[in-house]
């Protein structure tokens, strides 16, 4: 069975959502990070509830009954996920489908949502609803949506043919269809507030919560990821102070997406430093800390922040991670150097 507890950061929106909604299909906006897709599954799980409605506070599911059951075990027969192949895990699901072929076994997942799932899913749509009073399709996320499935999901997702909810997770509205976000409405999920992600964090025995947490830019599910990962609170603490002396083999097992994120971190807190402010991701590290700069250094860590972003989307691609970690160290270590730039 999946687990059906819902990260408290996200209860009161899930109430807001299920005491304001008006419309037959939601956009579910927010990072990964703050747990959009567990949100999603919450609604549905609300509104595939069998306990009625009036027993229920806020709407929210009992937890008790068949419908929270089946939703919980991903079995509900009202209920389809739509997610790609490298997320199923997350999604609860099984990671291999009926009728798949031994070469699909082997290649390595796709995170795009296809046609032909979308083309599924819409055969779903036009069943009568076997248990509940009505049928949800979850898409998460719908970015990954490509544009032949994303079309062929429009017309059904405005006049769908029976009683049906959608619920669209999303991460990057504006990679969205304009066409898709005007169908739906739009729930925001907020950053997590910082008292609850710390008490969260500490729950699940993570030390120096505070130096995490802030390396991950307040975000409490990643900051347990990476710390499970290995990059706790000592080696967020380390981190600056590598980079500042190039420290590459110090870093060679960090993911090229994690490194770039961080990189970027740093290079706004000492941009933010070299303004007169406090630093955000790395507010109690030495290496930071330094005179006020001048113009061209201002230029300089804005310029290399910016490079740094476009880094962020070729982080993935299959490249050598050495000679990667080394360019992007060189680039960040001159922009963070003080001592390099006329003050």
């Amino acid at each position: 069975m999946v687990s059906s507890a819902l990260h408290p950061w996200l209860d009161t929106p899930l109430r807001e959502a299920l005491s304001h909604q008006q419309a037959h299909a939601l956009l579910v906006q927010g990072a990964q990070d703050r747990g959009p897709l567990d949100f999603s599954i919450a609604l549905a799980r609300a509104w595939l509830c069998e306990t009625p409605a009036r027993q229920r506070p806020g709407g929210l599911a009992c937890g008790r009954c068949g419908g929270c059951h089946l939703v919980d075990e991903r079995s509900h027969p009202d209920l389809r996920l739509l997610v790609p192949e490298s997320l199923r895990a997350a999604a609860g699901l099984p990671a291999d489908e009926a009728g798949e072929s031994s070469s699909a076994k082997t290649r390595k997942p796709s995170r795009e949502i296809k046609v032909d799932a979308v083309r599924a899913a819409l055969e779903f749509i036009g069943l009568t609803p076997s248990r509940a009073g009505l049928k949800v399709l979850l898409i998460h996320p719908a970015e990954e949506l490509n544009l032949v499935a994303a079309n062929a999901l429009l017309k059904t997702l405005e006049e769908p043919p029976g009683p049906m909810r959608f619920v669209l997770g999303c991460g990057a509205p504006q990679a969205l269809l304009p066409t898709l976000r005007s169908r739906c409405q739009s729930v925001v999920l907020p950053r997590p507030d910082r008292e609850a992600a710390l008490a969260w964090l500490q729950a699940q025995g993570l030390q120096d919560a505070a130096i995490v947490l802030d390396a991950c830019g307040g975000e409490p599910l990643r900051a347990l990821e990476q710390a499970r990962e290995g990059r706790d609170a000592e080696a967020w603490r380390r981190f600056p102070s590598q980079v500042m002396q190039g420290d590459g083999a110090g870093l060679a097992g960090w993911p090229l997406p994690v490194l770039v994120e961080a990189l970027q971190r740093l290079c706004e807190d000492r941009l933010r430093q070299a303004l007169g402010l406090p630093a955000r991701s790395f507010p109690q590290l030495e290496p930071l800390k330094a005179p006020v700069a001048t113009e061209r250094m201002i230029a300089t860590l804005t310029e290399t922040a910016a490079w740094l972003r476009t880094r962020a989307a070729q982080a993935d691609h299959p490249w050598s991670a050495p000679l990667a970690i080394e360019a992007l160290l060189q680039r960040t270590r001159s922009a963070l150097d003080a001592r390099s730039r006329p003050l």
